[in-house]
């Protein structure tokens, strides 16, 4: 007793939860209501803003490989660090240089989106998967449900300052400069590793006693090491990746153009901001779910109930207006949900399917190339929009991708290791 007193794994969630609520709840929640001001000051049409998220999702993919690559090299305490300094870095250039749309696609595409990179995702979910094999799925659950809570606070906090003081939307993002700093101090002190770096075991000496004592294998979990080019020869992998773009397409076009999407619909900034903190809200209630889940069932079909939400979210999505906020408030918990729900899977499932050993390497690969096939969400977003006068097609299109993740899924079946197709064929 303890022993599992002592285990660091969870107050680990902890530090990661914070991290992540920094990082990402801030520049990413708070930024998209942020630069609906910033419009004021710098005029530039919807497919230009789009752009702006489209480049974000793209260097925050792209980034990902390097992340994991860093992690092997420097270990994930330096990459938060890192991450936490890109980001500073990009939300100073906001406040302090931006005043151009190019120079906006610079600061919030380019240099926010590499700090999402580094002092995100992968990070983030590596540290579980080392630290937690039984309960995975809920750690990686708790630990993501940050995003959610800083949406909830940062999307109407950020709108509130603003309105405070005069529509500048500068000072905003020099106090996100301040939050990300913090969440460099708080890495480097408190991420460690690996268990094993501290005399430790994952899940914790008694939660590890309790399963090596029971006789039944988990069958939800790989037993074999993988390493990163066997796991690229497996289509169950290609298949998860297609799924992961499928199930992040909606979420980056939704945060691009939700807010710009109600005002356009008559609803006002306070009320917007409030729709976006309900769609980060609803992310903790999928993530929550999700979690639970992934560990009693098959990854594959928690993953295609997290999809699922996006089809109720896009038609509410379409019928709100000043006089249906419900609809309004309803879709973007869906979408939230969504978004959540199926992060969480997707990021389990790999660990589950291919191992701690090979993560980074495979997480970051599929970040990348999810992310190179999304980053046209905020631009076809706002392409469409500057069409048609109404995002109406978007989130129609929105429920077609959706529809094809789910195909993805229902053959991404747990994956056999090489070894075992080798005894097969014996």
């Amino acid at each position: 007793m303890a022993s599992e007193q002592k285990f660091y794994g969870w107050k680990l969630v902890g530090v990661l939860w914070t991290l992540y609520l920094l990082n990402m709840g801030f520049p990413l929640y708070g930024g998209a209501v942020i630069n609906s001001f910033m419009l004021k000051e710098i005029p530039m049409d919807r497919t230009t803003y789009g752009l702006g998220f489209s480049l974000l999702n793209l260097f925050v993919g792209t980034s990902a490989i390097l992340v994991g690559m860093a992690i092997t090299k420097w270990g994930v305490r330096r990459t938060f660090v890192i991450g936490s300094g890109l980001l500073a870095v990009g939300t100073l250039w906001m406040a302090q240089v931006a005043t151009q749309p190019w120079q906006y696609l610079v600061g919030f595409g380019f240099l926010v989106g590499c700090g999402l990179g580094f002092g995100t995702i992968v990070a983030l979910s590596t540290t579980v998967t080392r630290w937690f094999v039984t309960f995975r799925g809920r750690a990686m659950a708790l630990a993501m449900t940050a995003s959610g809570f800083a949406g909830f606070i940062g999307a109407p906090a950020m709108n509130q300052l603003i309105a405070a003081n005069g529509g500048n939307w500068r000072l905003a993002w020099l106090v996100v400069t301040g939050i990300v700093v913090i969440s460099a101090m708080i890495a480097w002190f408190f991420v460690k590793e690996r268990p094993q770096d501290i005399g430790q075991v994952p899940d914790g000496q008694a939660a590890a006693v309790t399963v090596a004592a029971t006789p039944v294998t988990n069958a939800l979990v790989t037993k074999y090491i993988w390493e990163p080019a066997d796991v690229y020869k497996s289509i169950t992998y290609w298949l998860t990746v297609l799924a992961a773009a499928a199930s992040q397409w909606p979420f980056f076009f939704f945060t691009a153009h939700w807010i710009m999407h109600l005002k356009g619909k008559g609803i006002s900034s306070a009320d917007a901001a409030f729709a976006m903190g309900m769609f980060t809200m609803g992310g903790i209630f999928g993530r929550l779910i999700s979690g639970w889940l992934m560990d009693r069932m098959a990854a594959r079909y928690v993953f295609m109930l997290g999809i699922c939400c996006y089809f109720i979210g896009s038609y509410l999505a379409v019928q709100a207006a000043p006089g249906m906020l419900m609809a309004a408030y309803v879709a973007a918990v869906f979408y939230g949900a969504g978004f959540g729900w199926s992060f969480v899977a997707q990021n389990t499932m790999l660990g589950n399917f291919f191992g701690p050993a090979a993560f980074p390497k495979i997480n970051g690969m599929l970040q990348a190339i999810s992310a190179v096939v999304v980053s046209g969400a905020g631009v076809v977003g706002g392409k469409l929009f500057d069409s048609f006068q109404s995002y109406t097609p978007a989130f129609q299109l929105n429920a077609a991708i959706g529809l094809a993740g789910i195909i993805c899924l229902i053959f991404a079946t747990m994956p056999k290791p090489p070894a075992a197709k080798c005894s097969e064929n014996g």
